[in-house]
Parts: C-alpha cells; structure tokens; sequence
C-alpha cells in the first residue's frame, strides 16, 4: 500500500482553498477534505494559513533584517526569582525552548483560576478588528488582568524579564484549554499592517513583538506547537515555555513566525500565554 501524501498543492487546490473560505467554510473543514484526498498535514495547513492570512503563496514577504534576538545570550536566563535554561534556539524565527518556567504549583494555581472563566476563545477579525469566534480555534480561554492577584504578578513579571522588554509593554496572561481536537490553524501573532482590523490594536502599544508561551500540563498525544515553515514542532512540556519573535527594530514582519497547535489527540492541552507590544499597552 502506498501511504506517500501529496506535498505539492497545485494552483487549482489553492483556488479551491480561496473559494472555500470566500463561502464560509471553516479552515478545520477544508484540512479534513486535504487530508482525504491524500495532501500532507503540514503542507494542507500552510496553503490554508496562506490563504486565510497572506504569504508567500499569496503575496509578497515583506523584507526582514535577521536582527539580533532579544533573549538574553547564554544557556540559562537569569530573573529575579529563578534561572531559566535555555534548551534549543533557532535563528529565524527567532525560536526559544525553555526549561523550569513555571514550577508545578504555579502551573495547577492558573489552571484552577481559569476554569470559572474559560469561555470559547476567539480571534481578532481582520476586517473589524473585533473579537470574533471563528473556526480556526478550537479552544477555551481566560484572560488575567496584568498583575491582578499574587501569582498572575509574579509569572507576569518573571515573563517580561524573559523577554527583556518593560512590564507595561505586556498584556494580560491568556490561558487557554484545548480538549480532543481543539487545534489553532497557524496563524501570525503580530497584527497584519494592510488589514483594516488591525488599526484599533496597532494604537493600544503598536504592534506585537515577542511570544511565550508556558505550558502548564503535558499532553497524552498531539497538541504540539507547529511552524510549518520551517517544519518545526514542539510537543508541550510541563513548566517548559517556547518563545518567539516577529518583529525587528524597524518593525519589519517575519512570515517564518507562521506557527499553530496541532488537534490534542488525547487528554488536555493547558497553556498560558504573554505577549510583548512595542510600547506601553493599556488595554
């Protein structure tokens, strides 16, 4: 039996991919139809981001000047009140994987604050820039405002010392669940600059800079954090965190920073999120 998958997604897939979303369809929808017809995951999913978000396939990457990271050199980061290692960095994107984040306590402490709050996440709606609930996520989230209690501070204040930019420039902590085939169609986190709903979150900071992510429980099987172009995975750790930049000095975008959550294929998927604006965000 062959089981080799089509890596190649010929001019007519992608109209029918364009076609699809322009009638409604939901992304999960069109990877369900690719991957029976034989088209390989991570290649599915790319062609279905490019079309939803734009990108190579679409239109022009924007320049990138390959700054340098932000993340403190060296194979341990040093804060306040803990040394974080550094496992694995890659150039571009600039990727990190950290170890020792989060201890147990801090992990099962924001899973136990967001279960009264967990509400069907959303995302931000290229055309009003509204948050609306789309087929692309497939998650439950809550969110925390900065500093709001003892242990939201403390983790928000070790992140932005990870990340080495102000307190101010964060958000407030997001913690979401995914369940068996909750997913995040990849995605960029930086604000799209041609999308007219991208204005009203450009004024509250500027736009997004830096990522982490803190997982706050193992997965039985799937749930990884993909970048499909640079065929890149993470399968979440407890206490671990995967940091990411999209942003230079000049505010040129990366498209590399493309990235998702593969479907959790058993149990839970638990996460928290930071992200990092380029000035003092109030929100």
């Amino acid at each position: 039996m062959d089981t080799r998958r089509h890596t190649r997604i010929t001019p007519e897939w992608h109209t029918w991919i364009g076609d699809a979303l322009a009638a409604g369809s939901a992304p999960a929808e069109l990877l369900t139809t690719m991957r029976e017809n034989d088209f390989d995951e991570a290649a599915a999913r790319t062609a279905i981001a490019d079309a939803l978000f734009g990108g190579p396939a679409t239109r022009a990457a924007p320049a990138w000047h390959t700054p340098g990271s932000r993340l403190a050199e060296g194979h341990v980061l040093r804060t306040s009140d803990r040394d974080v290692r550094v496992l694995l960095r890659i150039a571009r994107p600039t990727i990190a994987v950290l170890d020792g984040v989060l201890d147990d306590a801090e992990c099962e402490g924001m899973i136990e604050q967001a279960r009264s709050r967990l509400a069907r996440s959303a995302v931000v709606s290229p055309e009003s820039g509204a948050n609306t609930v789309m087929g692309i996520r497939t998650s439950e989230g809550a969110f925390f405002q900065r500093g709001e209690n003892p242990l939201v501070l403390r983790i928000d204040r070790r992140a932005a010392e990870i990340m080495r930019l102000p307190h101010e420039h964060g958000e407030g902590l997001q913690v979401m669940r995914y369940g068996v085939g909750g997913e995040y169609v990849p995605h960029f986190d930086y604000f799209p600059p041609d999308q007219k709903g991208s204005e009203p979150h450009l004024a509250q900071g500027g736009q997004r800079v830096s990522t982490l992510i803190m997982y706050l429980a193992d997965v039985e099987a799937g749930g990884e954090t993909i970048f499909p172009r640079i065929d890149f995975s993470y399968v979440p750790r407890k206490g671990q965190a995967l940091y990411f930049e999209y942003t230079d000095a000049d505010g040129s975008l990366d498209v590399l920073s493309l990235h998702g959550g593969a479907p959790v294929t058993q149990g839970e998927k638990w996460i928290v999120t930071k992200w990092m604006r380029q000035r003092s965000f109030v929100g």
